[in-house]
């Protein structure tokens, strides 16, 4: 997921130069093979340990299970952004397809993992963490492929996708802002995580950054003929919601921003020791903030702006790096993907 967010990243730079969308489209190729090969991976071990279903019951390890569905998401919205020039109805159709099976599968995720979660598991609120939210965050990016799709389709697919994504990145962001209430709670009672589970923190920025993005997204890809109930004299209808919509994503970047903060200081103060999967949310969600701060700076049309959006864009392309070689570095290691050293075991 977070190799798509990159490719979705670099289709969205203020600062283009020549060639840069044909490395974004390399970096979008290169993530469907990583997403085919881990993928494939996962299914040999679930085929040969017969485990699938204790891996989704597990009490950590079945809170990554929602991130396929952020991988999915990436490729669909990349998908469009790197092949959205095409004049044919049938890949409007095609998206409007993908996003509205996204939306069935991901809101099922999200009922059914917490419903289990609120029956079989019991968590302490003294050890709370930001993965809590992981079962909300693929329904909420249902939002932000509505921003990426809303503006080629037909107006008469466009309202409902745009409806449906503001419906259900409201449904995710406000199961998030609900778990943040414990979040915080547990930092004022308990203190900070253990060093080696701080990155996990960068989760947080997520959300918000995600619904700024999708809100100002979906603002700008209605159709211009769109009114509020369907009153014809309302023309301006459009521009005082997108209005509305800039105006939200600016307090919600603002959050963004403290979550940011917060867990940097929390990660430069204690660096963790040993890999663990939550590094990768020092990319992913940066990459949505790094989408919104972008998104903002090309709606106030902001040289400023668009120039720390760049910067950030380097910093979590670097960031990837640094992550994706220390993966590949604990696996030749053995500390991941190795008995007693993964998500599936307890501490």
């Amino acid at each position: 997921m977070s190799t798509g967010g990159i490719a979705l990243l670099i289709a969205n730079q203020p600062n283009t130069f020549t060639g840069l969308n044909q490395i974004g489209l390399a970096v979008y190729i290169i993530n469907l093979a990583l997403f085919a090969l881990v993928t494939s991976l996962m299914v040999a071990r679930f085929v040969l340990h017969h485990n699938f279903l204790e891996s989704l019951a597990h009490e950590r390890e079945g809170l990554f299970f929602p991130t396929f569905w952020l991988s999915i998401a990436t490729m669909i919205t990349g998908l469009d952004k790197y092949f959205g020039d095409d004049p044919e109805p049938s890949f409007s159709t095609t998206m409007c397809v993908l996003f509205w099976i996204y939306c069935v599968c991901t809101f099922t995720v999200a009922a059914l993992q917490y419903s289990y979660v609120f029956t079989s598991i019991s968590y302490r609120l003294q050890t709370m963490m930001p993965s809590w939210v992981l079962p909300a965050f693929p329904i909420m990016l249902s939002g932000t492929i509505a921003s990426v799709i809303a503006a080629r389709q037909p107006s008469a697919t466009c309202i409902p996708i745009v409806v449906a994504g503001m419906t259900f990145q409201g449904l995710g962001f406000c199961i998030s802002f609900m778990m943040y209430s414990h979040y915080i709670g547990r930092l004022m009672e308990s203190g900070l995580p253990h060093r080696e589970h701080r990155p996990g923190m960068f989760i947080c920025v997520g959300p918000p950054a995600f619904t700024a993005l999708a809100l100002i997204g979906m603002a700008r890809g209605l159709p211009d003929s769109f009114s509020v109930m369907g009153r014809p004299d309302d023309s301006a209808d459009r521009e005082v919601l997108e209005i509305l919509a800039l105006s939200a994503g600016a307090f919600l970047w603002a959050l963004s921003l403290w979550f940011f903060c917060i867990a940097l200081i929390a990660v430069v103060r204690a660096p963790p020791k040993s890999f663990h999967l939550s590094w990768w949310a020092m990319v992913f969600p940066n990459t949505g903030f790094t989408l919104a701060t972008i998104t903002l700076a090309n709606s106030f049309d902001s040289k400023a702006l668009k120039g720390v959006g760049s910067a950030m864009s380097i910093c979590v392309i670097a960031m990837w790096l640094f992550v994706f070689v220390n993966h590949v570095l604990a696996v030749v290691r053995r500390d991941i993907m190795f008995p007693g050293k993964d998500e599936d075991v307890s501490d």
